[in-house]
């Protein structure tokens, strides 16, 4: 990989969070404030989030050598290296019931939000806890290599299995490695909105028979010879959100979305809608950042297992845009 372009580290991990300043108190004893630490926010305040707020896409390296969390290359707010440190959560409540945890966090010179479920600019949220302990800073990891329900998986005899019905045990066909029996899945139900909508990829896009619906951090394994000058290989795993054209390719909000992580061994390319995709990574920084009902289990079935990243080039965001026929305008690229 050319020198000018340094690569992402492994451990990043792309998340979306949004400026103290959007998401401000309506009423109660703060109002017109923008977010605040935990220590310093009141229950029984409302929140609302600004009318066109529009994410921020960060990169979280979590496995900094002093301990502490660090922006990566690729974010958009804030250097390179500079610290990341988690203030606490607040819980929010939705006029329908629904609970958002949101994430406090300060990145030196500013606060951001990291909500761990979708925030929507028409809800008005009601602050009902408070949790002002700082610490290591968890995410639903699980939906970075996520399929959704319905999506067809081969299976080591040829045959197509949704998602949703493989068990631990399942023998599937990998690019790299034949038939890999499965280890683990997760499932997680999100709401189908903002950074949490699906990428759907349209049948024959990538010659897939049925549309193929992941996670937006889900990386595909594409190939593409032309672009080994610029990535250092021809194979490429490019996230799903990269790809969207809003027409061939594109989210899917609204509703519930069910995702379901696969993990095996190794850190595995399988098909799925014939479509090569990226199994979940197992390692400790993906392991610090689920949430404990998933980090457990997994701590059982992989005792010490730390996996390394598929061989295929991990495009960084500002990588992608630059390469020839950037994916998703003319779409040439094939798994």
């Amino acid at each position: 990989m050319p020198a000018s372009l340094p690569p992402t580290p492994a451990a990043a991990h792309a998340v979306s969070a949004y400026p103290a300043e959007d998401l401000r108190v309506h009423t109660g004893a703060n109002a017109g404030d923008p977010l605040a630490s935990p220590a310093d926010s009141v229950c029984g305040d409302y929140y609302r989030l600004a009318e066109g707020a529009t994410p921020l896409t960060l990169m979280l390296d979590l496995d900094s050598p002093d301990g502490e969390g660090r922006l990566a290359p690729g974010s958009e707010r804030g250097n390179p290296g500079d610290p990341v440190r988690l203030e606490g959560r607040l819980s929010l409540m939705a006029p329908d019931g629904d609970l958002v945890e949101v994430l406090v966090v300060n990145l030196g010179a500013a606060r951001v939000a990291l909500p761990l479920s979708p925030l929507l600019t028409r809800h008005v949220y009601s602050l009902i806890a408070t949790d002002p302990t700082p610490g290591p800073i968890r995410l639903a990891a699980v939906v970075a290599g996520a399929f959704a329900r319905g999506t067809r998986v081969a299976l080591a005899d040829g045959r197509q299995c949704p998602v949703e019905d493989l068990a631990p045990g399942d023998a599937l066909v990998t690019r790299d490695h034949g038939a890999q029996v499965l280890r683990w899945k997760g499932a997680v139900t999100l709401r189908a909105e903002g950074g949490f909508a699906p990428v759907v990829v349209q049948p024959g896009v990538m010659g897939n028979p049925g549309p193929l619906v992941v996670s937006p951090h889900h990386r595909l394994f594409l190939y593409r010879r032309d672009a080994r000058n610029l990535t250092g290989a021809a194979g490429l795993l490019v996230q799903a959100r990269h790809l969207v054209d809003d027409s061939a390719i594109l989210r899917r909000e609204g509703g519930h979305v069910e995702y379901f992580s696969l993990v095996f061994d190794a850190h595995e390319v399988i098909y799925a809608e014939g479509v090569p995709c990226e199994s979940l990574m197992v390692c400790p920084s993906v392991l610090t950042r689920l949430p404990e009902d998933l980090a457990a289990p997994l701590r059982a079935a992989f005792p010490g297992l730390s996996q390394r990243l598929h061989s295929g080039a991990d495009l960084a965001p500002e990588m992608v845009s630059r390469l020839p026929d950037r994916p998703g305008a003319r779409l040439p690229l094939r798994p």
